[in-house]
């Protein structure tokens, strides 16, 4: 899939550089880039799963507990 990013100028020319030293493209040093953020940031997601079951309260009901101090 294709997408549009803007990249600011002096790190596209860095990424220039890396990928002609690396001898791979811009595109596929991005891949990999996006690649190990997401490998990094998804133990956060998985270990997030299940979280709210130990609570004795419903999760809607909590928030709009939340919200109704808003409203004083």
């Amino acid at each position: 899939m294709r997408t549009l990013v803007d990249i600011p100028e002096d790190e596209l020319e860095q990424l220039t550089i890396l990928s002609r030293s690396r001898k791979v493209s811009r595109a596929e040093l991005i891949r990999q880039a996006v690649s190990g953020f997401l490998s990094e940031n998804k133990a956060g997601l998985e270990n997030s799963f299940g979280l709210w079951k130990k609570r004795a309260v419903d999760g809607v009901e909590y928030q709009d507990r939340l919200r109704r101090e808003w409203e004083r």
